[in-house]
Formats: structure tokens, sequence, C-alpha cells
């Protein structure tokens, strides 16, 4: 694959970039070199190790705002890849690469669609911004999250947001995100006694305290759920007791949790219900937790129905929209703008050995991102 200015050849080239968190720096520049020669105006925010990049092409209202990231996780175990990881690859119509679909992909296709819209205008009306990250694969602290915290970006300065993630299920368009579910994390230690398993009644093993404390966390109804959202939900994700000796009572449990939250509940409601239940079995217990975001929800019809018709317009599909899935950088952009879309190709093989999309997909989402843009300035 020669460079050139195509969506494959772009995507191509961003993939050589073994950008695993928070290593971006050398993807982004190629980024900025290529906007640049379209008009847009970049600057670099660096907070800690991690770069983000702010590329700006016009002025004012109505302002579009692409969020993406630039980081991937690791390839993992090499040998199980069936080709380079960093190193796109076709094969029988699909493109395999790490980062091919979460998220070069897409960036790739707004890229290409930005160079299909500009040509030929001197100028559009309103502006268009590409905020790119290095770190949301990763703790997600100095990236969008950062940049919003530091009031980069202010309520009325963003008139629509449109976040590349691999939103779309089977096919490109069927399913687009006006909203995440919250999380918080929580990791857990119920304190016991230690002992020896012979005589139990001079030890007080955390592992059949902690079986009490898990059934009736399980049974926590924190909500109902809405329209929108699906009930909040609790998941147990990792448990670890003892040190392998088959005859010792252990002194301590740990155990990792999360939660899902909708709308209808928030932080402080349920870390209060999860410890009145910890409390109530009246033994000695730590905990940390990890707030990684706010639930945050599109009502808005405007920009939605932008996303919608563009679909429609190019594949026929009648997308769904829905709030189902993990947390995402819009999360951050929705406190300073209500419109907020993910919008971005297939997620079925993100995060795996031998990452992919349909080759196809490129010039489908590409078109997809030309025609919002065509709508979103439609007034020129």
């Amino acid at each position: 694959m020669n460079s050139n200015d195509s969506t494959l050849n772009l995507l191509s080239d961003l993939i050589k970039f073994e950008s695993v968190t928070p290593d971006s720096s050398d993807c982004q520049k190629y980024i900025e070199n290529y906007l640049s020669a379209l008009g847009f105006k970049t600057e670099y925010i660096k907070y800690g190790d991690v770069q983000n990049m702010i590329s700006t092409l016009g002025t004012g209202a109505p302002c579009l705002i692409f969020v993406g990231h630039t980081d991937v996780v690791p390839p993992g175990d090499l040998s199980k890849w069936k080709y380079d990881p960093f190193k796109l690859t076709q094969d029988e119509g699909m493109l395999i690469g790490r980062g091919a679909a979460d998220m070069k992909g897409g960036i790739a296709c707004f890229m290409s669609a930005v160079k299909e819209y500009c040509s030929g205008k001197d100028e559009i009306r309103g502006s268009i911004k590409i905020v790119l990250t290095g770190d949301e694969e990763g703790d997600a602290v100095n990236g969008i999250r950062k940049i919003i915290d530091e009031n980069v970006f202010s309520v009325g300065d963003l008139d629509y947001c449109l976040v590349g993630e691999p939103s779309s299920s089977d096919d490109i368009g069927d399913v687009i995100r006006n909203g995440r579910r919250g999380s918080i994390t929580g990791h857990l230690t119920l304190h016991g006694i230690q002992g020896h398993v012979a005589y139990p009644e001079k030890a007080k093993n955390p592992i059949h305290l902690c079986s009490h404390v898990l059934s009736h966390l399980l049974k926590i109804e924190f909500d109902n759920g809405n329209e929108f959202f699906p009930p909040t939900s609790f998941q147990i994700s990792n448990i670890n007791a003892g040190d392998g000796v088959d005859n010792v009572i252990p002194g301590k449990i740990d155990l990792s949790f999360n939660v899902r939250y909708s709308t209808e509940t928030n932080a402080d409601e349920i870390k209060q219900k999860i410890i009145n239940v910890i409390e109530s079995e009246g033994s000695k217990y730590d905990i940390k937790w990890k707030h990684s975001g706010e639930p945050f929800l599109t009502t808005e019809k405007e920009f939605m129905n932008i996303c919608k018709e563009s679909i429609k317009k190019v594949t026929q599909l009648d997308t769904v929209v829905s709030t189902n899935g993990g947390t995402s950088d819009g999360r951050f952009v929705a406190k300073v703008c209500n419109q907020v879309i993910e919008l971005g190709l297939t997620n079925r093989s993100i995060h795996k050995i031998n990452e992919s999309v349909r080759e196809d997909d490129l010039e489908v989402l590409k078109n997809i991102y030309k025609n919002i843009l065509d709508r979103v300035f439609s007034s020129q």
C-alpha cells in the first residue's frame, strides 16, 4: 500500500505507529501534517506523559468537534497474530492491525471526509475541531478528561460532538450511542482472623464472611433504569484469598467489583448502599473507590437526527440509538456540550488478537462522516 490520500492508505500509515498508551506523539504529528495542508491549525497540550492535540479549521458557530484517541492497547502475544499487528494487512476483504477498529480506522475516515468536504472551498461557515488524545485506553486521566477539567472548552463553545469510537455492531451505522452509563469500581478487603483449618473456632474465615456479604450485595436494587438505560448492574470482577496452603484459614479476602449505573442514581447513593450491606455484617473492612465517570445522555434530537439521516442516506439502514456498552471520552465532553453522539466502525474485534475491520467499511463510514459535515454546515 503506497501512501496517498485514500482512507485505506491513511489507515495503513496510522497503524505503522506503535502508539501503545500513552506514546502517541509521532502518530499525532503525522495527523497534524495532513490536516495542516487543509488549513487546520494545531496546538498540543501535554499533561504528564500524555500528549493531546487540538486541530481547528474555521471560527465560530456552528462548531463540530470530532473526538478520538491515537493510543492503542498492547498487541499481546505477537506469536498469536496472523500478521505483524503494526503493519496493516489485507486478508480476504478484511484489514488486520492493532487499532484498525479502535480507533485509528475512525480517525482515518474522518480525516478523509474532512479533506473531501474542504475540497474547492475557500472557507467554511463555522468551525471544525479535531481533538485527539494518547490517554483513552489507559487511565484516561490526562487526556480528554483533563482538557475538559482545565476548561480548555467552555459551555457554549461546542455545538455538536462526534465521537469516532467503534459504536457499530454488525454493519456501519446500525447502532449509534447517545449516552453511556457511569462506572464505579470498588476494591474491597474483608478482614478475618487467620488460623488452622482444624480449629475454626479459633479463627474467623473471611471467605465465609464474603459469601454472606456477596449474597446481599447481589440483591441490591439500585434502580429500575429508564427509557434510555437498563437497571444499574453490579458485577464481581476478581476475588483473591489465601496463599495456596490447604490447611490455613486466610486472614483476609480481597475482591473487586464494578457498578455500571444509569441517570436514575448517582455515585454517592451507590457507595452508601454498598457500605450499608458490608457494615451490616459487622466485620472489619477497607474499601477503595475508583469513579471512572458519570453517565451522560443526549436527549436533544438535532444532531442525533443529522447522524441518523446521514446513515440512512449512505446505507439505507434505520439506526438504533443506544446507551449500551462501556465508557468513552464522550462522558467528559458532555459536561460542556449537550449533543454528543458516538458513531464509528464495528466493535466485534476491538482489543482482540487480529483486530480487524472490513475494507469496504472504511468507505461507508467516510461517506457517512462527509454527509454529516454537509448537513451541519449546509447553510453555507
